[in-house]
């Protein structure tokens, strides 16, 4: 039965004028977990990521702790991120008073982007890209991924709010779950599912076996 092993990238870098690159974090949180995998003699028969540059670095990291600096990584843009700048920014006209103020908290942006993407979802404000055309690409790159190869296992790095859909939609989960599964996927984290006749299901959410001890349990992120 093929395995599909999706991973969020690692840390990237908040609050800089590149959020799309990773963090020096988001380097050794990559390359732990290629290192895990190759410790307990973990092989890939497909790596695939979406094409921002968080999720390629990712790839790479995680191809050199698993010592395949020279593995081909497949990119599919429908697994990248949605908008979610141009989603906030929309619900903040929409809001201004709403809007974190500078020098605010990374929880309040986190809050602002909650309330951003549920009234993304319902219709309230416009973003890039519509909800409905976010649930089809991730639908169709789900149905993609899980042909890709028979019986094997696939490796693929994505986004949190990718992936919070892919659980949605494999789950049946009503819309408002991704925003709660989105806030609570950490980087570099493994979602993990077997592909069958019948479709796709989840079999494990949000792990982080590379960082789960008491060494590296400070250097779990979010963002």
């Amino acid at each position: 039965m093929p395995e599909i092993l999706v991973v969020r990238h690692g840390q990237a870098s908040f609050g800089s004028e590149n959020y799309d690159r990773l963090s020096e974090l988001g380097w050794q949180q990559a390359r732990w977990l290629g290192e895990y995998w190759a410790g307990e003699g973990q092989r890939f028969d497909r790596i695939v990521s979406g094409d921002l540059q968080r999720h390629r670095e990712t790839a790479l990291g995680i191809c050199e702790g698993l010592g395949l600096e020279d593995r081909a990584v497949e990119e599919l843009p429908q697994l990248n991120e949605f908008d979610f700048k141009r989603v906030m920014g929309a619900y903040g006209e929409k809001n201004p008073q709403a809007a974190p103020q500078q020098g605010a908290v990374r929880a309040d942006y986190y809050r602002f982007l909650k309330m951003a993407m549920h009234a993304w979802s319902s219709g309230e404000i416009d973003g890039a890209e519509s909800w409905q055309q976010f649930e089809q690409r991730i639908e169709e790159v789900l149905g993609v991924l899980s042909a890709g190869v028979k019986g094997g296992r696939t490796l693929v790095v994505s986004s949190g709010g990718a992936i919070a859909m892919m659980v949605r939609q494999i789950l049946g989960a009503p819309s408002h779950s991704v925003t709660q599964l989105n806030m609570q996927i950490k980087n570099t984290a493994v979602t993990h599912f077997f592909a069958g006749r019948s479709g796709v299901s989840l079999h494990s959410f949000n792990h982080v076996p590379h960082l789960d001890n008491r060494l590296r349990r400070e250097f779990i992120t979010y963002s």
